[in-house]
């Protein structure tokens, strides 16, 4: 679904995150929570809060967080479950560096999911040409 947002050429994090949430809202509202979090107990100067969070969770559970220093830097470059995918929205990128889910496609479809759960209803989406896939 991200990379189905990325089809409508997001140039900023709160216009992926608009665009994603017409296919899971309660994803978009996830992330939103976790990064409200985690700006309450992080700054740039001080990420001792999400450290802390990284030496005592297993990454698939750690919450949504920003790169800010090389702490966090290392942290993003950590799978979890479905794997570890970059999306750089300015360079017009998505590399997949672990894909356990499924190979991302240029064009392809997904599930819409309201509440958390599937729905039988299914988006269609065509990632433009000058995006870069880099696998």
């Amino acid at each position: 679904m991200l990379v189905a947002a990325c089809a409508t050429e997001p140039e900023s994090l709160a216009t992926l995150l608009a665009h994603t949430s017409r296919y899971d809202e309660q994803f978009v509202v996830n992330v939103q929570t976790g990064l409200a979090v985690f700006d309450e107990h992080n700054v740039r100067e001080d990420t001792s809060a999400i450290e802390a969070c990284f030496r005592s969770a297993p990454s698939a559970d750690w919450p949504p967080f920003r790169v800010y220093n090389d702490p966090t830097r290392r942290a993003s470059t950590q799978p979890c479950q479905a794997g570890l995918i970059v999306l750089n929205l300015k360079e017009k990128r998505i590399i997949q560096v672990q894909n356990s889910y499924a190979e991302i496609q240029r064009e392809d479809r997904g599930r819409i999911r309201a509440f958390g759960k599937p729905t039988r209803a299914l988006y269609h989406y065509a990632l433009p040409r000058h995006w870069a896939l880099v696998p």
